[in-house]
C-alpha cells in the first residue's frame, strides 16, 4: 500500500532527476510568495521525517529568516508610542498624512531599502511643493530615529545631512477689501474667518471651538502646539457675531450636534470662495487672518507682550507683523500731514 504524501511536500523533476521539496508559501502585502526547500531523498526515512517536521514547526535553519523590520512594523510601533500620543490632534493628522504616503509604496519593504540617495531623489521630485517635500524628509527622520532609539533596530537615518527647502514665506495678512467681502461669503467661511480674526488662534484651533468656550466678555482658547488653554478677552464684534448665529450643535461651526466641521471641509469651502473673488485673492489663506489680527492689535496700540498674550505667537512673529502695522500707521500720518498742507 502506497504511503500517503505529507502536506506541503512535492516532487519536482529537474534535468531528468526527481527530488522532494517542502513547499513554503507566505504573503507580502497582497502578493503570494513561494519557496521550495529541499528534503532528503527517501520520503519513508526517519531523516526525511525529522527534516520535514523541523521545517513545519519553524525550527529549521532554512526557515529562520532574519526579521525584515518593515515600515509597516515601524509605523505601528510609533503610533502606539507615548511620544506620538502626546502630540496635538492637528499634529498627529499632519504626521499621519505623510506616514500614509510613505506606507503607500513601502509598507512591506524593509526600512533599510530607503537610502539617502532615494530620499534625496524624492525630495527633489516633489520640490515644486516644498512643504510636502520637506515633510517627507522630516517624517522619515522621525520614524528612523524612533526605530534606532526605541526599537534598537540597526538602521541608519537616510535623512541626515539632507538640506530642506525651509520656510518659503510668511503668510500674507488679508487686505481690508477681502475682510469687507466676508458678509457675502458662505456661512462656514465667514464663521471661520470671524473666529480666527477675533481670537488670534490658528485656523485649526478656531474652527473646532465650542460654544461653551465663550462666556460673557471672556473666552477660553487653546494653543495646539503648546497643548495649553487660557482665558482672554473676547472682542465685542466677535460676541455680536456669535449671538447672531443659529445654534445647531455644541460647536460654533457644527458638523452635527456633537462634532465640529472638519478643517479640510472648511478649507475647501474657503478655497472655492477665494476663487470666486478672482486672482487678486489667490495669495491669501486662512492663516493670513491670524496675522491680520496681530497688525490690528498693533495699530490699536497694544504692546508686543499684550499681542503675545492674546495670539500666543512668538516674539519674532509679532515683531515681523508689527513692522507691517507701523508702515501703515506712518504712511497714513504722512499722507494726512501732506493733505493738511494743500
Amino acid at each position: 500500500m502506497r504511503k500517503q504524501r505529507k502536506p506541503y511536500v512535492t516532487l519536482k523533476r529537474t534535468g531528468g532527476k526527481a527530488r522532494w521539496y517542502y513547499r513554503l508559501t507566505w504573503f507580502e502585502g497582497a502578493r503570494r510568495r513561494e519557496r521550495f526547500i529541499p528534503l532528503p531523498d527517501d520520503p519513508d526515512s526517519e531523516e526525511f521525517d525529522r527534516a520535514y517536521w523541523s521545517i513545519r514547526s519553524g525550527t529549521s535553519e532554512e526557515v529562520q529568516r532574519p526579521k525584515k523590520e518593515t515600515w509597516r512594523q515601524l509605523v505601528m510601533a510609533y503610533r502606539g508610542s507615548a511620544g506620538f500620543r502626546k502630540l496635538a490632534p492637528r499634529t498627529q493628522k499632519s504626521y499621519n498624512d505623510t506616514i500614509e504616503w510613505i506606507l503607500s509604496a513601502n509598507a512591506d519593504k524593509a526600512v533599510s531599502t530607503i537610502t539617502k540617495q532615494k530620499l534625496r531623489d524624492l525630495h527633489v521630485k516633489y520640490g515644486e511643493t516644498p512643504r510636502k517635500a520637506d515633510m517627507l524628509v522630516q517624517m522619515v527622520s522621525i520614524l528612523v530615529n524612533f526605530a534606532r532609539t526605541q526599537l534598537e533596530w540597526a538602521v541608519t537615518n537616510p535623512a541626515e545631512g539632507l538640506t530642506l527647502y525651509g520656510k518659503q514665506r510668511e503668510y500674507e495678512p488679508w487686505p481690508e477689501w477681502m475682510v469687507k467681502a466676508l458678509p457675502d461669503a458662505p456661512l462656514v467661511v465667514r464663521s471661520a474667518a470671524e473666529l480666527i480674526l477675533g481670537t488670534g488662534q490658528r485656523p485649526s484651533a478656531a474652527i473646532v471651538m465650542r460654544r461653551d468656550q465663550f462666556h460673557g466678555e471672556w473666552m477660553t482658547v487653546t494653543d495646539e502646539k503648546g497643548d495649553e488653554s487660557y482665558e482672554i478677552f473676547c472682542p465685542q464684534e466677535l460676541r455680536s457675531y456669535l449671538a447672531s448665529l443659529p445654534v445647531a450643535g455644541q460647536h460654533v461651526i457644527p458638523r452635527n450636534l456633537t462634532q465640529p466641521m472638519r478643517y479640510d471641509s472648511v478649507e475647501k469651502a474657503f478655497r472655492a470662495w477665494r476663487t470666486d473673488l478672482g486672482d487678486r485673492a489667490r495669495p491669501f489663506s486662512l492663516h493670513g487672518l491670524r496675522k491680520l489680527s496681530i497688525i490690528r492689535l498693533a495699530e490699536a496700540g497694544c504692546t508686543d507682550a499684550e499681542i503675545q498674550a492674546i495670539t500666543n505667537q512668538s516674539a519674532q512673529t509679532v515683531a515681523y507683523y508689527r513692522k507691517r502695522a507701523n508702515r501703515k500707521k506712518l504712511s497714513r500720518a504722512a499722507m494726512e500731514r501732506n493733505g493738511d498742507r494743500t
